[in-house]
């Protein structure tokens, strides 16, 4: 029987993770019904390209409460400073999705994936990962050994984030950027696309470039 399933926002990130699901499905025999979409603050064109996937918008972010215990949600939000405020809005209350893994992602063996985990199509997980609360890696991101990721990181498409490292909460990691072995990212720490982090990078802070400074 197919568990129902609510995506948290209605823009591109949340329209590729509707089509995750929609891979998984085909896959695996149909695991998650999605129920629709919600979203505090839809776009017009938003809301038309989710009527040409044939989604329904089911309101803004509120109606979770009034939903079955048995409905998940997943966040498709791709910025990890409003996916945090997003889940802290939603509260323990409603359970989120196990991990989302798309059918072409390939994950070893050892790790740990908390949920709300999403892994889109070409990521790679090697082993003794950990990935927190909330963490998403896009298209053809990687993640070498026993690497941490803490909860709502966002790796962007084509990144690559070496073995042994540690990412704090909230960090983003720009499209093809990459973080070398045994380096540390601090919490709601931006990486640029294409920057390279040969050296730990501090808290709340932005680096970009070749070395990234």
């Amino acid at each position: 029987m197919s568990e129902p399933l609510v995506i948290v926002g209605c823009g591109g990130h949340g329209r590729e993770i509707y089509g995750v699901v929609q891979a998984i499905n085909q896959a695996s025999g149909d695991p998650w019904k999605v129920l629709g979409f919600v979203d505090d603050s839809p776009s017009e064109v938003n809301l038309g390209r989710l009527e040409r996937l044939g989604a329904p918008f089911l309101g803004d972010v509120g109606q979770l409460a009034g939903m079955n215990d048995d409905v998940r949600y997943v966040i498709g939000i791709g910025d990890p400073r409003v996916r945090a405020k997003v889940a802290a809005k939603i509260g323990p209350s409603r359970r989120a999705v196990a991990p989302l893994i798309h059918p072409d992602a390939t994950v070893g063996l050892g790790n740990d994936f908390a949920e709300g985990v999403v892994l889109f199509a070409g990521a790679r997980v090697t082993t003794n990962v950990t990935l927190g609360r909330h963490v998403h890696l896009n298209q053809n991101a990687t993640v070498g050994h026993d690497s941490a990721l803490s909860d709502f990181v966002q790796v962007n498409p084509l990144a690559a984030v070496s073995g042994d490292c540690r990412l704090g909460e909230r960090v983003l990691i720009g499209t093809t950027a990459a973080v070398l072995q045994g380096l540390s990212v601090g919490a709601g720490a931006t990486v640029g696309a294409g920057a390279c982090v040969v050296r730990p990078v501090p808290s709340d802070t932005i680096v970009k470039g070749v070395p990234a400074r």
